[in-house]
């Protein structure tokens, strides 16, 4: 007779460091599993017990200490069903990126994970030691074997498992977001199973962890390579999916599969989920940011409300003699669509009374950058003033195409906590405010397509500084994120005097990035964590003179 095994996917947003928190929101799904969905077996993600990635604090005794008392309580507190967490292991001087499988306060396996990533955004190798074994176990008759996110990206933790005599593997993962990493994902399932014809169960977290954001989007994939059950991306959810032994093997059954596209909502949703879970996990009562009435902070403004509600959102505009009327009136707009406070605060009296200071310093000197950028301090300043006497966080404004040239100014509109789009091009920009119009108007048509302006100086546009935007932005991902040369670029068709330029100002420009408050990674490469570029460089870029 078939055995079934039903296996409940635990996809769920848990905090760094938040060890008993995690413990308990562990247990808890445990008990629903168990008792409305009648699981047998219930699956937690990578490291679920400390949060990922939980970086220095794995060397911090008082995290070991709460991780080792965390899983003693899990494996004592839950029976009546199976249950798999992940957890940093500590075993003399090595830790171990480690899960196992209790079992009515029994270990019925465990397992350390073989392959530890450090490229990009990963930096395991700092802090784990490799596993070395393959660990499979049976429950209902059924052979499974384990696997710990990076183990898939390669064929031999998964064959090992085979070997090891596994019908079916479930792989934990702590796997980020970015643009197609579920088709990433599923195409390396895809190509293990190809090799070990086994089905695999592939659960994943979701939620924001500074910089990262964790998109779920958990999955089972049959024996074929075809897939049998997909979770909703960026929501938590306990999915439950019958696993049945066969004399042709594990069959998985048939489930919901959602969509996996990676357009503008997939996008969109992702930096709501990332600004959610920082202003949250941090305890502000909410946020504050200067809506300029430009697109930027347009799209930001309505990122806040969709995050964490209108009433927490307050938006001030700081006008000066370079501020045009309809900057106001969009402005304005914009804020009584989205019902949040806005205030109105001139900063004409603060810049003028700066000047004076300045002037027996600095003389008549004719205007230039300095003068653009004491108007941009000014707001800091005021809006710093708001957040330290409200409590409540500033948000940033800045694109990634103004902090790859440094179109910022520094202690000025950099100046704040948290960066939603810190990570998106300013096409993307565009792109997202319309799709975020297509759920309801929240961001003015004027906004979206009058010509973007710092309105720092009279009759100011980007394009005086800068190449257009559908110039710029493709020869900077093609830098950022390519890591292509001068001449590579000049090959896709751009001018070569134009890309060493805006190399040249991405190079130039490394000190302010390094100011910059953390923002939402949605890239294969964002300014943070995964972009380590040296401030001091005599580096030339190729015929740079």
């Amino acid at each position: 007779m078939d055995q079934t095994v039903k296996v409940a996917l635990a996809q769920l947003d848990l905090t760094v460091g938040a060890v008993a928190h995690n413990a308990d929101k562990i247990i808890a799904s445990a008990s629903r599993a168990r008792d409305e969905l009648r699981a047998d077996l219930v699956v937690f993600p990578e490291l679920s017990v400390c949060g990922y990635p939980p970086e220095d604090l794995l060397l911090h005794a008082g995290l070991r200490d709460g991780v080792e008392s965390a899983v003693r309580n899990i494996r004592d507190s839950v029976f009546g069903i199976a249950i798999l967490i992940g957890f940093p292991e500590y075993e003399a001087d090595d830790i171990y990126n480690s899960c196992a499988v209790f079992e009515d306060g029994k270990v019925v396996a465990h397992y350390r994970k073989h392959l530890l990533p450090n490229y990009s955004v990963f930096d395991e190798k700092r802090y784990f030691t490799e596993g070395k074994d393959a660990s499979v176990f049976t429950l209902k008759g059924i052979r499974i074997g384990l696997n710990i996110c990076e183990d898939v990206w390669s064929p031999a933790p998964i064959a090992a498992a085979r070997t090891a005599g596994a019908e079916c593997v479930i792989a934990i993962n702590g796997s980020p977001y970015e643009l197609a990493s579920q088709a990433n994902r599923e195409a390396e399932v895809q190509r293990r199973i190809g090799e070990a014809r086994v089905p695999v169960v592939y659960v994943n977290m979701v939620g924001g962890q500074d910089e990262l954001v964790f998109d779920g989007g958990s999955f089972v994939m049959a024996a074929d390579g075809e897939i049998a059950f997909r979770a909703p991306a960026f929501d938590e959810g306990l999915h439950c999916v019958a696993l049945t032994g066969t004399v042709r093997g594990v069959v998985p059954e048939a489930g919901q599969i959602a969509n996996s596209s990676q357009d503008e909502a997939r996008i969109y949703k992702a930096l709501v989920t990332g600004t959610r879970d920082y202003i949250n996990k941090h305890g502000f009562p909410g946020v504050i940011l200067g809506l300029s009435g430009g697109i930027d902070s347009a799209l930001v403004a309505t990122i806040a409300c969709d995050a964490i509600g209108a009433d927490r959102v307050r938006a001030v505009m700081m006008p000066f003699r370079y501020t045009s009327n309809m900057s106001q009136e969009d402005a304005a707009q914009q804020a009584a669509a989205l019902g949040i406070r806005y205030d109105v605060i001139p900063i004409e009296p603060m810049y003028e009374a700066t000047i004076t200071q300045l002037q027996p310093v600095l003389g008549d000197s004719e205007p230039d950058a300095t003068e653009e950028n004491i108007q941009a301090r000014c707001r800091g300043l005021l809006l710093m003033a708001i957040s330290n006497k409200t409590g409540r966080m500033l948000l940033t404004t800045g694109n990634k195409s103004e902090m790859a040239v440094g179109y910022a100014t520094l202690y000025g509109d950099m100046a704040g906590g948290f960066a939603p789009i810190k990570d998106c091009s300013k096409t993307l920009v565009y792109r997202l405010a319309r799709y975020r119009n297509t759920l309801g108007d929240a961001i003015p048509e004027r906004v979206i397509t009058r010509p973007p302006s710092a309105e720092l100086r009279p009759d100011q546009k980007d394009s005086d500084s800068l190449p257009d935007y559908d110039v710029l932005d493709p020869i900077l991902e093609a830098f950022i994120e390519e890591d292509l040369s001068v001449a590579e670029i000049t090959a896709r068709g751009y001018d070569r005097d134009t890309v060493i330029r805006i190399l040249g100002m991405v190079k130039r420009n490394e000190y302010k990035r390094r100011q910059a408050p953390p923002g939402v990674r949605i890239s294969g490469r964002a300014f943070g964590r995964d972009w380590r570029y040296p401030i001091t460089s005599g580096y030339r870029f190729p015929t740079e003179s």
